[in-house]
């Protein structure tokens, strides 16, 4: 009996000690950085295609060939020597007429599509370009996607001051709970996103003398990291 009394009130200690004792302080932090570089683009790139129709395969692709050649030529002196015209795409299908009643489908001509993919390293006169591509004969013109050049300077910006960010955060919370940040144990990047901007051009019915307004805006690059420190 007197050793049950004995053992009883030693575990009361031992409950005490625990309640009493301060909880365990973290080893380590993770913080979260982003960070936005905007730049202004260097180039641009359009599809521009001509696409015709006719009764025979021989008609549809003799008409495109010679239109395009019309609007290549007219290209290649609106680019210049610092741009570049490559063929994209190129297709030569027959059109099917389908019976209302159901039954086999019919062909009632064929269409041709050509279209070049042309990249462009002076922005100022795109207006110029795309103007250029419509009058000579071009009837499918898609773009301008406006890019970098040379991408890696703007995100290696992003990431170091996302990484900066991060750092900063984890100060703040490290000093939360009295508190210093040590050294890094981890580093993670997150996928780097580029956003590009939206063409602005001005609608087709205009003034025969009238330039294409198109204006390149800003590229932002986004930049995100993790980033786990020691505590001391």
């Amino acid at each position: 009996m007197k050793w049950n009394r004995i053992l009883a009130v030693m575990a009361g200690f031992s409950v005490c000690a625990a309640a009493q004792s301060p909880p365990a302080r973290p080893s380590s932090v993770h913080a979260t950085g982003e960070a936005v570089v905007q730049a202004k683009p260097d180039q641009a790139k359009l599809d521009i295609g001509v696409v015709t129709q006719a009764a025979t395969a021989q008609a549809a692709a003799a008409q495109n060939a010679t239109q395009l050649q019309a609007v290549l030529e007219k290209l290649r002196a609106a680019v210049g020597a610092s741009g570049d015209i490559r063929t994209a795409f190129y297709s030569l299908n027959p059109n099917y007429q389908y019976p209302r009643d159901g039954g086999k489908p019919t062909i009632n001509g064929y269409t041709a599509s050509n279209s070049v993919e042309v990249t462009v390293m002076d922005l100022t006169g795109l207006g110029k370009i795309i103007d250029a591509a419509s009058q000579s004969g071009a009837n499918s013109i898609q773009g301008p996607q406006f890019s970098i050049k040379n991408e890696a300077p703007v995100r290696a910006q992003a990431l170091r001051q996302a990484v900066q960010d991060a750092r900063a955060n984890a100060e703040a919370m490290a000093g939360a709970m009295g508190m210093k940040p040590g050294r890094v144990l981890q580093l993670e990047q997150g996928s780097p996103e580029i956003i590009r901007p939206l063409t602005r051009q001005a609608p087709v019915a205009m003034a025969a003398q009238a330039v294409t307004p198109v204006e390149p805006g800003t590229i932002e690059v986004r930049a995100t990291v993790t980033l786990t420190l020691e505590l001391q």
